[in-house]
């Protein structure tokens, strides 16, 4: 008995498997009798493909730089990124967007990425006394960028200043947005004891360390992390550092975006935010702001201040679940995390009758299942 069940999983296996090596075979079909010119060309198509297509857009407040990644295809929204304060696109989204097992979703999206004015890699420097945009005039640009690729909607995926950039977006364009997912963000002004620490920060650490207090957590400073140590030789070397501090200065000025649960977002939302991460208190408010129905509260540990690039697998698979979740790719196949808060999600929405509450997904190093939490929110581990 056991023996006919081991041949015939053995069975299903190799025929897994030949499935598998004849959907890559289609996927990328290499012809013997293709010339030479016609593969170069395909080659060079693929390579253009992965680098992402380079875009000057002209917007009320000035050029933005934006990357391609796809066909353009508009029959699914576009996923819209938007990076943090002393990045530019590819330090804050590479790792995320590269990871293996995010290359499923990539494929069956347009991603664009677009770079805050000045913050792209090898931009000039702006003239002394040159105006930069308020984080306000920020989110009036991105309109141009649907405009131009002719965009009906997009997902927004934005990281600190970016966050707050595409909430903003969203409150003044809510049709245009399908979904997004805030990581670190903070969408309240900053109040007079911040305002008097920060001019302390200003007097006594230099610009980089401004930021790098700003991107990642206290423990990661302290110890001198790998990653801390590399994005403090890139930011200190920058060429155009002076339009850095232009960028910081105005997320610094942010207004508060008065969100509330009267004047919220209308889109579903997912929260991320890395535990003891510097934003972590912020993104627990705007949890408590936004409609519980609505939005996922992510909560990452060992994850730090950027849990894009520290812990990408395990953000690869909440955005996947928050994906299918708005009813795209929902053939896909679901991981063990999306399985696990699929069965929870079901047995809960049972029990209630209707989504009554807020999804908090709460993401451990081990494994183990917590208790729902006195809040009414659900807590899945993984």
């Amino acid at each position: 008995m056991c023996l006919l069940l081991s041949d015939s999983l053995s069975e299903v296996m190799v025929m897994t498997t030949e499935m598998q090596e004849i959907a890559i075979t289609e996927d990328k079909p290499l012809l013997t009798g293709q010339p030479d010119a016609v593969k170069e060309a395909e080659i060079a198509a693929r390579i253009l493909l992965d680098q992402g297509q380079e875009h000057s857009i002209e917007t009320p407040h000035g050029l933005l730089h934006v990357t391609l990644h796809g066909t353009g295809n508009t029959r699914r929204p576009a996923i819209l990124t938007f990076h943090d304060v002393g990045m530019e696109s590819k330090s804050c989204f590479s790792t995320f967007f590269k990871f293996e097992e995010m290359q499923e979703i990539v494929k069956n999206f347009t991603v664009v990425h677009v770079d805050a004015p000045g913050q792209e890699e090898g931009a000039p420097c702006y003239p002394l006394g040159y105006h930069y945009a308020s984080m306000d005039q920020l989110a009036e640009m991105i309109p141009a960028v649907l405009q131009y690729f002719n965009f009906r909607s997009v997902i927004g995926v934005g990281v600190g200043a970016g966050a707050y950039v595409l909430s903003k977006f969203t409150l003044n364009n809510p049709d245009s947005v399908e979904g997004l997912v805030l990581v670190n963000v903070d969408p309240n002004a900053r109040g007079w004891m911040d305002w008097a620490a920060q001019k302390l920060i200003t007097l006594t650490s230099s610009l980089p360390e401004q930021i790098l207090s700003h991107l990642f957590s206290q423990e990661e400073t302290s110890a001198n992390t790998e990653l801390v140590q590399s994005h403090r030789d890139r930011i200190t070397k920058a060429p155009n550092l002076s339009n850095i501090e232009l960028f910081w200065k105005s997320y610094s000025s942010r207004r508060d975006l008065n969100i509330d649960r009267n004047s919220t977002l209308k889109c579903p939302v997912m929260l991320v935010v890395g535990d003891q991460a510097p934003y972590e208190e912020a993104a627990v408010e705007c949890n408590s702001k936004l409609d519980p129905t609505t939005t996922s509260f992510l909560k990452m540990a060992d994850a730090g201040g950027m849990p894009q690039l520290t812990q990408p697998s395990k953000l690869t698979e909440a955005f996947k679940y928050f994906i299918q979740g708005m009813g795209y790719m929902a053939s896909s196949c679901m991981t063990r995390l999306s399985r696990s808060r699929t069965t929870s999600l079901s047995s809960s929405y049972s029990m209630e009758g209707s989504r009554s509450r807020s999804r908090t997904l709460s993401q451990g190093s081990q494994g183990g299942n917590l208790p729902p939490s006195p809040s009414n929110t659900m807590e899945v581990s993984c």
